[in-house]
């Protein structure tokens, strides 16, 4: 239920349905915030899709120079995306001098999110609050929707009490969808060219580094900024009947 069928693009999910003791459910709430890859992929049916499933806003975590149709992507009608609201909130400043210094080199590895928020937490943060403020039904995407949207979805579901392990499996998601299909950023992208065995080295490599920050998501809050208000309205996004969370915080490994 958490996979989403609109047509054109792959590696659309739910962000809900994962078990979170914060919850009166006992999961995250379906239909609220979901990931993807770049929106462009979407034919019209899959604009018909996305507003089946209630799709009602964007946040667009790439850079400006990323937005846009490419020639090889579907042409759709005029009134595709009508009254959606778009919101473009790049969490990376590929200028910036330390940021290309230190993540260009790992860009497809979660080894850059901690980087990420402590060179540019002003951009991380005005990500988290265009998502806090988008109308519920909200698509959060950048190109291959693995790694920005990974290092995001990471935040908004540790934040919601889903366990480390398990936000690690919905990054790993996204590199078993993405892997082996076409690049969908302007920069080359390994990942592109890889096959199962160098998929499961990969996610054996790199879930630990995902759990890590999930295990303590408010450090991760806390270096951008975040406050608790933030936090809140993040939580409420995927959390129905919130239960007072512990001083522990959610699940630990």
């Amino acid at each position: 239920m958490r996979d989403l069928a609109w047509d054109g693009c792959p590696n659309v999910r739910d962000l809900g349905g994962l078990p979170t003791p914060l919850s009166a459910r006992g999961q995250t709430a379906y239909g609220r915030i979901a990931r993807g890859p770049r929106r462009e992929l979407l034919t019209d049916a899959g604009w018909r899709d996305a507003r089946r499933w209630g799709l009602r806003s964007i946040v667009d975590l790439r850079c400006p120079h990323e937005v846009g149709a490419r020639d090889d992507d579907p042409a759709v009608g005029p009134g595709a995306s009508a009254a959606i609201t778009v919101v473009n909130a790049p969490t990376e400043d590929q200028e910036h001098p330390e940021f290309r210094e230190v993540c260009f080199p790992i860009l497809d590895s979660p080894a850059y999110w901690r980087h990420n928020w402590r060179i540019l937490p002003e951009l991380e943060l005005r990500a988290l609050e265009a998502i806090a403020t988008a109308p519920s039904g909200v698509l959060v995407h950048c190109s291959a929707g693995r790694d920005r949207t990974g290092m995001v979805s990471a935040l908004l579901l540790s934040n919601a009490g889903v366990a480390p392990a398990d936000v690690a499996a919905d990054y790993a998601a996204s590199v078993r969808a993405m892997a082996g299909t076409a690049a969908h950023a302007p920069s080359p992208d390994r990942q592109a060219s890889w096959g199962p065995d160098e998929v499961a080295r990969w996610i054996a490599r790199t879930a630990p580094i995902v759990e890590e920050v999930a295990v303590d998501p408010d450090a991760a809050f806390d270096a951008i900024g975040a406050g608790r208000e933030l936090r809140g309205r993040l939580r409420g996004m995927l959390v129905d009947g919130c239960r007072r969370r512990s001083p522990s915080g959610p699940a630990r490994r």
